[in-house]
């Protein structure tokens, strides 16, 4: 077991808060020191109140998505012999109303593009192969009802 620990601050400052009229924006602190500038969605909250510079919180579930597939891609790509160079993942996730008619993340796709080099290469199908055992190795696809998957991205 471990434990992992994130810090979200925030403060009001002057605005108006009663009336809704105050900033979303506040600060995620991770553990190793880390500090990330966050905020509410700009599609959920507009500006002034939110900020498009930071992360939010929706942007973040898609990124940590993401992260963990390819940290689990790249240790079994190299548990098989095979060099990984580059790995891009341009990932999107969907927000719509679930079948509760709540509003949720319901889809999240991974792009997985990568990129090899060496002697021993993988074939499309080890590739495929590879991003399965990540998807069901990861911890965070293992933690969500949200549909994940993955269509890889092959160079032809």
């Amino acid at each position: 077991m471990s434990e992992h620990i994130a810090t979200v601050a925030w403060q009001r400052g002057t605005d108006t808060f009663e009336k809704g009229r105050y900033s979303r924006v506040h600060e995620w602190r991770f553990d190793g020191g880390a500090v990330v500038a966050a905020s509410a969605s700009p599609d959920i909250v507009p500006p002034p109140w939110s900020d498009r510079s930071a992360v939010d919180p929706e942007e973040a579930f898609v990124a940590a998505l993401s992260s963990c597939h390819m940290l689990w891609f790249l240790s079994l790509a190299a548990a098989h012999g095979f060099c990984v160079d580059r790995y891009v993942d341009a990932a999107t996730g969907v927000m719509k109303k679930n079948k509760s008619g709540r509003l949720a993340m319901t889809l999240v796709t991974l792009h997985p593009k990568v990129d090899f080099s060496g002697e021993q290469r993988p074939s499309r199908a080890e590739v495929e192969q590879l991003h399965h055992e990540a998807h069901e190795a990861c911890f965070i696809a293992n933690s969500v009802k949200t549909e994940v998957r993955c269509e890889a991205v092959f160079a032809d």
